[in-house]
């Protein structure tokens, strides 16, 4: 017994820590685009130009995807099939956390004997701020010039000086997104 309460305490902060840099995926397509005919790429320069993000960033995100695709067995092209460009928003998340611990009422009369009385108690607030970031990756038909598949990832985006940790991130957010292309094998699993 106690082992189990042992390694309880650092089992739950694993998952705690995990859930926190979590990336929740979605996806959607174009149910009549044929994804098994695209085996080349190429990115979308005025798409990706208007991204909201630092150029440093955006070399970041077009390096993970060029991994992602390859490892899908993509292939760079002059002339591809799919067109792949990337929107981003951000936005700041502020939580309330009210703690009110105690007992307290109201004075007055009524059918409930407990709602009236002198009412005291403690309690407390805590605030925490985070960044939530969304990364959209559109993936367009070259030939039709219209949109296929799109994948976004949201997730906290922890602001750090360390450019190995934002990396890391950022490859996570590529990498969480792209599972769900192509759309036939995810309905499969």
């Amino acid at each position: 017994m106690k082992k189990i309460k042992f390694l309880a305490l650092p089992l739950l902060l694993l998952v705690f820590i995990s859930s926190c840099s979590s990336v929740r995926v979605l996806s959607d397509y174009d149910q009549k685009a044929d994804f098994n005919g695209y085996t080349s790429y190429a990115f979308y320069k005025t798409g990706i130009d208007k991204a909201q993000i630092s150029d440093l960033d955006k070399k970041r995100i077009l390096r993970a995807i060029e991994a992602e695709m390859g490892s899908r067995g993509f292939v760079k092209s002059e002339n591809p099939d799919l067109l792949v460009s990337i929107f981003t928003k951000e936005q700041e998340r502020v939580d309330v956390y009210t703690n009110n611990y105690g007992w307290g009422g109201a004075w007055g009369w009524g059918y409930n004997p407990w709602a009236w009385g002198p009412g005291f108690g403690w309690g407390g607030s805590t605030v925490s701020a985070s960044t939530q970031g969304s990364l959209y990756i559109d993936l367009i038909d070259n030939k039709t010039n219209e949109l296929v598949w799109q994948g976004k990832g949201e997730g906290t985006l922890q602001s750090t000086s360390n450019v190995a940790k934002k990396e890391a991130r950022i490859k996570e957010f590529v990498s969480q997104i792209l599972e769900q292309y192509p759309p036939n094998t995810v309905a499969l699993k």
